[in-house]
């Protein structure tokens, strides 16, 4: 509409033409009220109704909350009203009448169900808190990028329909593909690993994965959004600072270009942005810091990951962001290189106190070593003959590490469920809307 003001912008002593949602009507006898939401903010419409006409009066207050409306009037100001200015309407026009009785109330003053809210994402998203997530869900992809970018990284976009699981194993989502079995890629690792193998060198992408892992979990989804980085010739300690500024930047720009999203959230007053170095402990001292907690009914031994249970008894302890280092190799995937010995991967992750935010580690870009780990884990190095007969073109030293987006946001805002971080989310039991 090129004539319309959004409500944040309305000055008084203007005419003014605005447009959006009936947020509610308040009718007090001689005089009513229609409050006017759109995405800058809410203005009150005042009807006097014994000075306006009839057919006026009578559009403007039997209209159903949540119809879309176009008001146009002159601007006054109001001390009493919420933003200190009204406006009187010459004219309304209904362009969308919603039904009487709403699935939610957009209000926020009755609350619903999270499989209510997510059933009805466009009227949840009506809500200011619910609409904060995801602006700053956007401002948290936008500072990643630009900081990708201050690395001397290239986007890239890798396939998501493939022949042969990332990682093997039964967490794969089969699909048809022309009369042949195919799959949803899990990650897109081992593409990238081909491009920052490439003169590229430095790669980053942000992009769907897809897990058919059978969990029915706060913190996790069976389709995620995972930013991945790819660095020729960096170790898994360059990679991991990569990881770390990353991170914090996401911070930063939240907390400088957030602030009426964070208030929505009443976070603005406690939102920290992670100061100092992450520290980073090696999977034994790890192990070491939760059995000292005591938080366990059985204490953990070498060669076990890390649960649930062990991950917040751990982040307790720590209090911030940090790194485990030096996993055992048994337990990380076969692309990621050994330590000299082979007992120690250079496999690392990235906690928040609350849960696993990253994982990477330095590849082993040697042919025969990859093969091997092939073999070792039960898989046929021959599905993957795409990926490993480029490993003979010589292939550089390379890290890099995905890092899952909704838990980015989650932790960041914390939320109670991952799903409050994903527009239209998928796990077991959804897959519509």
């Amino acid at each position: 509409m090129q004539d319309r003001t959004y409500t944040a912008d309305v000055t008084a002593g203007e005419t003014a033409t605005v447009a959006g949602w009936v947020h509610e009507v308040r009718d007090l006898g001689g005089i009513a009220f229609l409050i006017l939401r759109d995405t800058s903010g809410r203005l009150q419409v005042k009807f006097e109704k014994e000075e306006m006409d009839e057919e006026l009066v009578e559009t403007g207050l039997g209209v159903h909350r949540e119809s879309v409306v176009v008001v146009t009037g002159a601007v006054e100001e109001e001390s009493r009203a919420p933003t200190g200015l009204e406006l009187v309407p010459e004219s309304v026009e209904v362009l969308a009448e919603a039904e009487a009785e709403l699935p939610l109330d957009p209000s926020g003053k009755v609350d619903a169900e999270l499989s209510t809210r997510l059933n009805n994402r466009t009227l949840d998203l009506r809500k200011p808190e619910v609409q904060a997530v995801f602006e700053i869900r956007s401002e948290v992809l936008r500072a990643v990028r630009e900081q990708f970018r201050e690395e001397g990284c290239t986007e890239i976009n890798t396939p998501k329909i493939v022949a042969t699981g990332t990682e093997g194993g039964t967490e794969l989502f089969p699909v048809t593909y022309f009369g042949q079995e195919a799959f949803m890629n899990q990650s897109p690792q081992l593409f990238k690993q081909l491009i920052a193998g490439s003169n590229v060198e430095k790669v980053f992408e942000i992009g769907p994965i897809f897990r058919a892992e059978e969990h029915n979990t706060p913190r996790h989804l069976n389709e995620a959004t995972s930013i991945d980085f790819e660095g020729a010739f960096c170790d898994a300690s360059e990679a991991m600072d990569v990881a770390e500024r990353v991170a914090k930047t996401a911070y930063e720009a939240v907390a400088e270009n957030c602030e009426r999203q964070l208030e929505a959230l009443e976070l603005a007053d406690g939102f920290e942005v992670p100061d100092g170095e992450f520290a980073r402990l090696t999977y034994e001292e790890a192990i070491e810091r939760v059995n000292a907690t005591g938080a366990l009914d059985v204490q953990l031994v070498w060669g076990d990951d890390l649960s649930t249970e062990a991950e917040r008894a751990l982040g307790e302890a720590v209090g911030e962001h940090y790194f485990i280092t030096e996993w055992p190799s048994e337990i990380k995937p076969f692309y990621i290189m050994d330590q000299e010995g082979g007992e120690l991967s250079t496999g690392f992750d990235m906690m928040h106190p609350r849960m696993e935010l990253v994982s990477g580690g330095q590849r082993e870009h040697r042919r025969q070593q990859l093969v091997e780990g092939f073999e070792q884990q039960g898989l046929d190095p021959e599905a993957f003959e795409y990926y490993t007969k480029m490993f003979k073109y010589g292939m550089p030293p390379h890290a890099g590490w995905g890092m899952g987006a909704e838990r980015l946001v989650m932790t960041m805002l914390d939320l109670e469920n991952i799903r409050e971080a994903v527009l239209f989310p998928r796990d077991r039991q959804r897959l519509s809307p």
